[in-house]
C-alpha cells in the first residue's frame, strides 16, 4: 500500500481535503537531504472543517455498541500486521530510523490497538444493589466527544496510536495532528481505518504547524487533547487547552539517566545502554543519555562502551547494515555537534567522536555519528539539556545516594534505570527516585499498553498519564444513576430532610 501523492492533503471526513489555504511544506528524507514529497499546512478554517466532520460522525459513533467499535479494532489491528513493512518504510524514509526500528515501533503501536480490543471489559462499570430500601446504584462511563491528538516527529506510527485507538473504541471521534516533518504513517493509518471499516470522519488528519495546533486547542468542540513533544510545548499546550476548558494529556522531554552500580554485570550494561543511548539515533523521549558510573567501575565501563560504539553502523535507515540513522534535519545535527563542542571546550573527555560523519553517496545526508563524552559534570549543558540526538554522557560519581540526588535534582522525570545485582539497591532506587518509569536492568522502561505511560516533573503536564487503564479513563467520564421503582400503591410521604439510606 504505497503513497501515491506527491503532495500530504488532510484527510477530512473520510475524503481527502486540499484545504481552503495554499501554505505547504518540504518533506525531506534525512538520508539523502533531498525533498520527496510536500504537505499541506492547515489554515484555522480547516481545522474548522476537521472538526466539523468529526462532530457529525460522533452523533452515531458515540451509540455504537462496544461490540461494533471492538470489531472494527480488531480488523484495523490486522491490518496493522499485513501493512508492517510498508509503514515502517513509509517512516524510514520520512524519518530516518533504521527499517527494523520503524518495524518495531509499529508493533509496539499495535499492542496499544489490541489492548483497544478488549473496550467491552474495559468499559464495563459497577452495580450496587438495594443501596437504600428499594434503590439501587450503578455507574457506567461515556465518550468525551471530539478529541485531538498532536504529535511529534520522532514516532510517527506509535506514539499517534497511543491515543487514537483508545479514544475511538471508547466512542470518540479524533483529529490528529501528526508532525510536518513526517506525515506518511498518518495518512497511511487512516487508509487502513478506512478499510477496517471505521465510519468516515471518525478518524481526521489535519497536517500542519502551529496555525493548526493553536486552532485545535483553542476550538470549542474539541472537548480533550493529547499531546507528545518537548517540554516547552507540552507546558503550553496544557495552559492553553485547560484556559480554553479541556481535559489535557501533555507529555514533555526527558533526561534520562542509567545508573550502573558496582556489582552490575558490566557487559550487560554496556549492551543495553548502547542500545538505548544511540537507537532511532537518540531521538526518543526515552532514550538514556547519561550515565551515572557508581564507584571505581567507570574506566571498565566506558571502555566497554566506547568498544561497542566504535562497532556501530551509520548509513540510511534502509540499509539492512545500518544499526543508526541520520537526525531529522540540519538543525538537529548542527546542535548534537554544538553540544560535543562546548562540552569538550569545558573539559569533557571526547572518546569517540561522530561529529564530522559522512555516509559514502548520501554526502547530503542529515548524520551524526553516535559519541560519548567521559569526565562530563553535572554544569554541563550536554547533561543538563535534552540534546535528542545520538550522544551519551557519561559522569562518575562515588555512591548511590550521589546518583540519586543527581538523578532527582535534573527536572526532567521520565524514565531512569539501574543495573545492579542487588535487590536491595533496586529496591532502594525504585522507592526514592523521582520519575515515573523505572527499570531495573532494563534501560527503556516503555510499559506494556496495558498499563500507562507518563513522567514526573516536567516531562509531564496535567494528571492523566497515556494509553491503558489511564487511557480509558482520560477518554471517558463517569455517570453515576440511582434508581428506585416504587409500586404504584406505595406512595410514601413528602419529606424535605436530606435523603439516607434506609
Amino acid at each position: 500500500m504505497a503513497i501515491e501523492t506527491t503532495t500530504y492533503d488532510h484527510i477530512i471526513g473520510g475524503s481527502r481535503y486540499a484545504g481552503q489555504g495554499d501554505r505547504v511544506a518540504d518533506v525531506y528524507d534525512p538520508a539523502t537531504g533531498a525533498t520527496t514529497r510536500r504537505v499541506r499546512l492547515a489554515s484555522e478554517a480547516d481545522a474548522d472543517a476537521a472538526v466539523a466532520s468529526a462532530a457529525k460522525a460522533y452523533e452515531s459513533w458515540a451509540e455504537a455498541s462496544v461490540t461494533a467499535r471492538s470489531r472494527v479494532m480488531y480488523a484495523f489491528r490486522q491490518l496493522l500486521v499485513e501493512h508492517e513493512t510498508d509503514l515502517a518504510e513509509v517512516i524510514s524514509a520520512e524519518h530516518g530510523k533504521t527499517i527494523d526500528d520503524a518495524r518495531g515501533e509499529v508493533v509496539r503501536g499495535r499492542e496499544v490497538v489490541e489492548f483497544a480490543c478488549g473496550i467491552p471489559e474495559l468499559l464495563k462499570g459497577e452495580y450496587s444493589d438495594q443501596v437504600s430500601t428499594g434503590v439501587d446504584t450503578f455507574t457506567f462511563r461515556q465518550p468525551l466527544g471530539v478529541v485531538a491528538g498532536i504529535t511529534p516527529f520522532n514516532f510517527p506510527a506509535m506514539v499517534p496510536l497511543w491515543m487514537h485507538p483508545i479514544a475511538i473504541a471508547t466512542g470518540n471521534t479524533f483529529v490528529l495532528k501528526p508532525s510536518e516533518r513526517v506525515p506518511g504513517a498518518s495518512d497511511l493509518i487512516a487508509r487502513l481505518y478506512a478499510e477496517a471499516g471505521l465510519p468516515a470522519g471518525v478518524f481526521n488528519v489535519l497536517h500542519g504547524d502551529r496555525v493548526a495546533v493553536d486552532a485545535l486547542l483553542r476550538h470549542r468542540d474539541v472537548a480533550a487533547v493529547s499531546f507528545v513533544g518537548s517540554t516547552p510545548v507540552a507546558r503550553y499546550v496544557h495552559q492553553t487547552a485547560s484556559a480554553a476548558g479541556k481535559r489535557v494529556q501533555a507529555l514533555g522531554g526527558a533526561k534520562n539517566h542509567a545508573v550502573v552500580m558496582p556489582d552490575a554485570d558490566l557487559d550487560h550494561a554496556a549492551r543495553q545502554i548502547l542500545a538505548a543511548a544511540y537507537g532511532s539515533a537518540g531521538q526518543r523521549c526515552m532514550a538514556i543519555s547519561a550515565v551515572l558510573a557508581v564507584g571505581g567501575i567507570a574506566d571498565e565501563l566506558v571502555a566497554k562502551i566506547r568498544d561497542l560504539t566504535l562497532g556501530l553502523r551509520v548509513g540510511p535507515g534502509t540499509s539492512p547494515d545500518s544499526d543508526l540513522g541520520p537526525v531529522i534535519s540540519p538543525v538537529a545535527r548542527d546542535r548534537v555537534v554544538g553540544y560535543v563542542d562546548e562540552a569538550e571546550r569545558d573539559g569533557a573527555d571526547v572518546v569517540v567522536d561522530g561529529r564530522g560523519t559522512t555516509v559514502p553517496g548520501h554526502d547530503e545526508g542529515f548524520f551524526v555519528g553516535p559519541t560519548l563524552l567521559d569526565q562530563v559534570s553535572s554544569t554541563m549543558s550536554a547533561y543538563q539539556d535534552e540534546v535528542f540526538g545520538p550522544l551519551l554522557c557519561v559522569l562518575r560519581v562515588p555512591s548511590l545516594g550521589t546518583a540519586l540526588e543527581l538523578v532527582n535534582a535534573n527536572p526532567y522525570g521520565n524514565g531512569t534505570a539501574v543495573f545492579t545485582a542487588s535487590g536491595g539497591v533496586a529496591r532502594t532506587f525504585q522507592r526514592q527516585v523521582k520519575a515515573g518509569m523505572v527499570g531495573v536492568n532494563v534501560p527503556v522502561p516503555v510499559p506494556m499498553a496495558f498499563h500507562s505511560f507518563g513522567g514526573w516533573k516536567d516531562s509531564r503536564f496535567a494528571d492523566h498519564h497515556i494509553h491503558g487503564p489511564e487511557g480509558v479513563r482520560f477518554y471517558t467520564q463517569a455517570k453515576v444513576v440511582t434508581t428506585r421503582w416504587p409500586e404504584r400503591a406505595d406512595r410514601g410521604s413528602t419529606g424535605f430532610a436530606f435523603p439516607t439510606a434506609s
